[in-house]
């Protein structure tokens, strides 16, 4: 197995972190490597939001804490015992936090690609995304990626403008422990499918 095949296979979506800090030039050549992402018509559309205070920092983890239990609320009997079983997210452990946008109204680009499929911008975002997940796990940094969130709720408390649009939350730290399948594979949520199955001929 090649070192690319080992590193995609290893990538986990972390939620469990040690609280030692990142150093901040690690950091740096993280959001250097999301920035060197494909995008469409070359627009860069992706936007993060860092997030330095702690009292906002508390609100987040506050507000994903409520949107879990909502959310939650479709379960029933032991898929529900399950469920409020799993820790979804590290927002209070995690040393680094960021809100990863797609900015909707860049004209950087000029519209190439996004005129006949502006969402092609937000899936831009998350090639920067997973760029950074996969660079950071080559240093041992562990990401987490929350989507259990309101998203105007999220803008409000960032202040951010009108035509930028939450991806969700990024954790990003030093792992607790090192494994070898997802958690929720772990857990018992869910199980990975055999790649040939999500293939269609026509």
């Amino acid at each position: 197995m090649s070192a690319f095949e080992e590193l995609v296979r290893a990538r986990r979506d972390v939620r469990h972190f040690l609280t030692d800090g990142l150093d901040e030039e690690e950091v740096d050549r993280l959001l250097a490597l999301a920035h060197s992402a494909p995008s469409v018509g070359l627009s860069q559309p992706w936007r993060f939001v860092r997030i330095a205070s702690a009292a906002l920092r508390e609100r987040l983890a506050a507000h994903v804490d409520d949107q879990v239990a909502r959310a939650g609320e479709i379960y029933k009997g032991e898929e529900d015992r399950l469920y409020r079983s799993l820790k979804l997210h590290g927002l209070r452990e995690a040393p680094v936090l960021f809100a990863v946008y797609c900015d909707e109204g860049t004209e950087t680009g000029h519209r190439l690609g996004a005129i006949t499929m502006p969402e092609a911008r937000r899936y831009s975002c998350v090639m920067a995304i997973h760029t950074i997940w996969l660079a950071a796990r080559t240093q041992g940094i562990g990401m987490g990626w929350v989507s259990i969130l309101d998203p105007a709720t999220v803008d409000t408390m960032l202040g951010v403008p009108e035509n930028w649009r939450c991806l969700g939350l990024l954790c990003l730290g030093y792992p607790t422990s090192e494994e070898a399948a997802p958690e929720l594979e772990r857990r018992g949520w869910e199980h990975r499918i055999d790649w040939r199955s999500t293939v269609v001929s026509r």
